[in-house]
């Protein structure tokens, strides 16, 4: 169903951000997907490409040990907040190249400044943990439960005061991992879950459809992207990989399908680690995986 073409221009924001895990290296990963020739992948697509650089992220090495990180990765997603509003007000198509998934806390904040949109939450895992529910403690881990209000203050009231999705506008898609205090929080806030099991039993265009359809009520999707929703064999560099995930063509399916709806209206990629890579494969099939997310198609 193409309800409006999406902007023709793409801005791509970079956030070397590894503040929310402990492993180094996703810092590097707004380069990677440089390296990878996404603006070039996306120009041969007819769109006009706008690179705005990074923003600031603190420097991990800087940061004395035991410090507080809330307060460094308050500060990075407030400026991606920002930039990501601006990007919209603009009319652009904003990219969002990670760093951890903890910078969702700025980039789904700013998409939905001046209006509700829906997400897709493409991932191996729910990051619907909080401090009370963690095991590990790292933020990372708790984006999406941050954006619908749960969570440290300092986080939830990023951007604007309170709350920034509710969890009838989510729909997460190749779930696999989930801690035992996060699953029980995320049954009881419905938020819309199709995992592994669901993809391997209905098929991925089937899981695909009826997660768009769920979000039928708006005008406009952001697709937040963990380049751990692929299994470890397509896509080695990654912190957190978990067997059993998506295949390429899965993958490709899924975005080809998601373009076809024509609500996509902004995107972010997170998660990729070239220190634990494999001569960039991760990074290429991301940049792959957004080309066929922004209309690219076999024929």
């Amino acid at each position: 169903m193409n309800r409006e073409h999406p902007p023709r221009r793409v801005r791509l924001i970079g956030v070397p951000m590894d503040l929310g895990q402990i492993l180094r290296g996703v810092d590097v990963g707004p380069s990677a997907l440089r390296y990878a020739g996404l603006a070039e992948r996306l120009e041969g697509l007819g769109y006009q490409v706008e690179d705005q650089g990074n923003i600031d992220a603190a420097v991990r090495a800087t940061i004395p040990h035991g410090h507080d990180l809330i307060g460094p990765i308050r500060a990075t997603c407030e400026a991606l907040y920002v930039a990501v509003q601006t990007a919209v007000d603009d009319a652009c198509l904003p990219i969002i190249m990670g760093g951890d998934h903890s910078i969702a806390i700025g980039s789904v904040g700013g998409v939905t400044h001046r209006e509700s949109a829906g997400v897709l939450w493409i991932d191996a895992h729910a990051d619907f943990n909080t401090p009370a529910s963690s095991p590990s403690g790292n933020i990372h881990g708790m984006p999406l439960a941050v954006l619908c209000g749960h969570g440290p203050a300092a986080l939830v009231n990023v951007g604007r005061p309170g709350p920034k999705i509710h969890p009838n506008d989510v729909a997460i898609i190749a779930l696999r991992s989930t801690d035992a205090a996060e699953r029980r929080q995320l049954l009881e806030s419905h938020v819309g879950v199709y995992t592994m099991r669901d993809i391997d039993e209905l098929g991925i265009a089937s899981v695909t459809r009826s997660a768009l359809k769920r979000l039928s009520g708006h005008r406009r999707i952001h697709v937040s992207f963990d380049a751990d929703s692929i299994d470890p064999m397509f896509a080695p560099g990654v912190g957190t990989p978990v067997p059993g995930g998506l295949s390429t063509r899965e993958a490709h399916l899924l975005m080809e399908i998601v373009a076809e709806d024509g609500r996509v209206a902004s995107v972010s990629v997170v998660e990729i680690n070239p220190i634990l890579d494999e001569r960039n494969r991760t990074a290429q099939l991301a940049a792959e995986l957004l080309a066929s997310l922004l209309g690219k198609t076999i024929l």
